[in-house]
């Protein structure tokens, strides 16, 4: 039945596409789609299955598809976490989604009941769930609308720390004055995080204050995932003092050792200085007992108030408890745990193959091969988050540059070239 829907659809579609003129079009989805029908028949199974799904479950055009939340009970209490970033991404799914294939089916590369392999509307999300806790530190409008008047505030803390301390600073001197406060904190054997407006920014700032004896490094979008999450251990470690991004140092980055966050051009009013994302900014510096929060602007902004008036307004409920009970506030005590630590650290340790154990008898040039496969390889499991692929392979990447370095090679002849440093001009001079 499911065969018979796609080939009926197909005709009607390619029949609609030479109406209009579109013979590409036409030709493009025919082959695709008979390809496709012939492996479903064959097979069971065919690459893209699932944009025939509509078909294989009987659904009509239009319907919505099934989803976890179809196999809980009617009564099922859901908790969404960070509520305030989870709404918004829940709102947009189905449009971008929609956005995304309807270009696919004008083109001819999908059919059109593709669109119905789709995520839920944020309506048909509100008709499945009965009763939802939002949970975050910053709720937003929808949250506490939905929750009319019902908020528990959870503002004590075990610790005792209090949320940090928020000062405002001229931004005309913001480069040279952070450049003092980061020193004094590197001094102590603490760590500053920065934000900026831009990547460009957040790449210049790092180069110049690495030039003035600060360690010092940058991370933002373009930074691969398996590198972000050596910067963040490494930042634990202590192996440099300051990190400087854009919109990464927000929701869930938990750093006991960041005693300072520094928000530059903090009244350039928008997303990212908005009263919910400077209040999440601030949350950066909640870790640590001497927890400070410096906003480099010129005049204090609507949101900035704001989001200093709650700071100040926690800040005195933690401390009165703390004053009532006694309690010292103390740091965050949190391990230090290696994401990309070594495979033979692990409980289970795969025995290597017999090509890698072959390798000692490979030329300096078929290394150099093996090490370039092996990367690639390695950034392919980085981006689809497989991180213990990822450290296996890197393991296997230092062990052959290692046996590589051991071959008397002319260094003109090393293929391994680093990485070209972009030289600029300083705006900060």
């Amino acid at each position: 039945l499911a065969i018979e829907g796609i080939r009926e659809e197909l005709r009607e579609r390619v029949r609609e596409l030479r109406q209009q003129g579109k013979l590409l079009e036409a030709q493009r989805l025919e082959q695709r789609t008979l390809f496709d029908l012939e492996m479903l028949s064959e097979l069971g199974y065919c690459k893209g299955i699932e944009n025939y799904s509509r078909h294989l479950t009987g659904r009509l055009p239009g319907e919505p598809p099934p989803t976890l939340l179809d196999y809980m009970p009617d009564d099922a209490l859901i908790f969404i976490d960070e509520s305030h970033v989870t709404i918004p991404q829940l709102q947009g799914m189905y449009h971008g989604d929609r956005s995304r294939k309807e270009t696919l089916v004008e083109h001819g590369f999908r059919l059109p009941s593709a669109l119905d392999n789709r995520p839920l509307k944020f309506e048909e999300f509100e008709e499945r769930v009965s009763q939802v806790v939002y949970v975050s530190a910053t709720p937003g409008d929808y949250e506490l609308e939905k929750a009319q008047g019902h908020v528990a505030e959870q503002i004590i803390r075990p610790t005792g720390l209090t949320d940090p301390e928020v000062e405002v600073r001229p931004a005309s001197n913001q480069v040279e004055d952070l450049l003092g406060e980061i020193r004094e904190r590197a001094r102590k054997g603490e760590r500053v995080l920065v934000t900026t407006l831009t990547k460009r920014m957040a790449e210049d700032l790092t180069d110049y204050y690495r030039e003035m004896g600060v360690r010092a490094r940058y991370m933002h979008s373009e930074v691969d995932t398996l590198e972000r999450v050596e910067i963040i251990r490494d930042l634990r470690l202590g192996k440099f003092d300051c990190l400087i991004g854009i919109n990464l140092l927000r929701e869930g980055l938990d750093i006991p050792e960041v005693s300072l966050v520094a928000i530059l051009d903090a009244d350039k009013e928008g997303f990212l200085r908005s009263e919910r994302a400077l209040i999440q900014t601030f949350g950066r510096a909640a870790r640590n007992v001497n927890g400070r929060v410096i906003l480099y602007a010129d005049t204090i902004t609507q949101s900035m108030a704001r989001a200093i008036q709650e700071t100040e307004r926690r800040r005195r409920i933690q401390a009165e408890y703390n004053r009532l009970n006694g309690i010292t506030p103390e740091t965050v005590k949190k391990q230090i745990t290696d994401l990309l630590s070594s495979i033979y650290e692990a409980d289970y340790w795969t025995v290597p193959v017999v090509r890698e154990l072959e390798a000692e008898y490979l030329s300096p040039q078929e290394l150099l091969q093996r090490i370039s496969e092996l990367k690639r390889q390695m950034k392919e499991a980085a981006s689809r988050l497989e991180f213990e692929r990822a450290a296996e392979l890197r393991d296997r990447i230092k062990a052959l540059e290692e046996l590589f370095l051991q071959h008397d090679v002319p260094v003109e002849e090393r293929r391994v070239s680093p990485r070209k440093k972009r030289r600029r001009a300083h705006p900060f001079r």
